[in-house]
């Protein structure tokens, strides 16, 4: 299957995709996220084709996401550790999760994020940092920025126009 590239479109979640929008690559930046560090763990983990990941880490390495970093000389081995760009990524992931538990839920609970003082688990919302509201239908709305295109335009007046 040919790769689409987004890298021409303004919208954020575009630009986003660019960068993880293949599943692999979200899958190693949760398992990156998760601890793991190395080709053969990744490896090991993800079940992929070491071409294929070969070329996910690149590119992984290449958006900013995770660092290259040499740990053994003689035989050469590298390690991959998120960076900081990597590291905000964690937001997304836990909304993966709490998503995909909530609407596509697996026979039995099988990844919990807990809050580390109390154990209890967490039920992850999404708030605006500065009200505190939701960051729902209710309190948010998108609008164009000064980049947006013609087109983005178009569709936001759409939406915009749909809730009135």
């Amino acid at each position: 299957m040919e790769h689409t590239s987004f890298e021409g479109m303004s919208c954020p979640v575009a630009l986003a995709l660019e960068r993880v929008g293949e599943w692999w690559s979200i899958l190693i930046l949760r398992d990156a996220t998760h601890g793991l560090t190395r080709f053969e763990q990744f490896q090991k983990s993800l079940g992929i084709s070491p071409n294929s990941l070969s070329r996910r880490l690149a590119a992984l390495v290449e958006a900013g996401l995770l660092e290259r970093r040499r740990y053994n000389e003689r035989p050469p081995r590298d390690e991959y550790v998120l960076t900081a760009a990597g590291h905000a990524f964690r937001p997304v992931l836990i909304a993966l999760y709490a998503w995909g538990n909530q609407h596509f839920p697996p026979d039995a609970v099988n990844v919990r994020l807990v809050d580390n003082e109390s154990g209890v688990d967490v039920d992850p919302v999404l708030i605006d940092r500065l009200t505190g509201h939701p960051l729902d239908d209710a309190h948010t709305t998108f609008l164009p920025g000064p980049a947006a295109d013609p087109r983005l335009r178009a569709v936001l007046a759409r939406r915009r126009e749909l809730a009135s």
